[in-house]
């Protein structure tokens, strides 16, 4: 187990720390640090860099926009991925969700460039973690090449 640190960068350049995890799976920690987005309150903040100190990981990140909280759908014990068409115009709709069992399950599939859906190739953009409906989101964008392999 280790800590994590989310630090904030305040207008005068200085960082403030805003949550603390005192007791967080490192397989956690990095998929956390392998996503650019992170959502807590109602609040997206965008990471800009990570490190480690002495024994805490930390985050990085600045606040990106505010929204009302949403609430996680239901409690389940499996971790929730959502593979979402990166399109702000149609909001960014769901293309699927996969359930898994650990953090590194969840990064192994975050930290590739590629998706495969419904016959098409996807390309990464973007991750987020959402602690408010207990979720990682994944964004993608159709290269428009297809795929005839398996299902995704």
């Amino acid at each position: 187990m280790g800590k994590l640190e989310y630090r904030l960068l305040k207008p005068n350049d200085t960082f403030v720390s805003i949550y603390h995890y005192q007791s967080i799976e490192l397989e956690q920690i990095l998929a956390r640090r392998e996503c650019e987005f992170f959502v807590k309150e109602g609040v997206t903040y965008k990471q800009t860099s990570s490190a480690v100190e002495d024994d805490i990981h930390i985050i990085y990140v600045k606040e990106h926009e505010h929204g009302p909280k949403e609430q996680a759908e239901d409690d389940h014990r499996e971790i929730t991925l959502e593979v979402r068409e990166l399109n702000s115009l149609r909001g960014h709709p769901i293309l699927f969700v996969s359930s898994f069992h650990t953090h590194l399950d969840v990064l192994s599939y975050i930290g590739t460039v590629y998706t495969y859906y419904n016959g098409w190739e996807w390309e990464r953009d973007s991750a987020e973690i959402d602690e408010d409906r207990s979720v990682y989101s994944l964004y993608v964008t159709k290269t428009g090449v297809t795929y005839e392999g398996g299902k995704a």
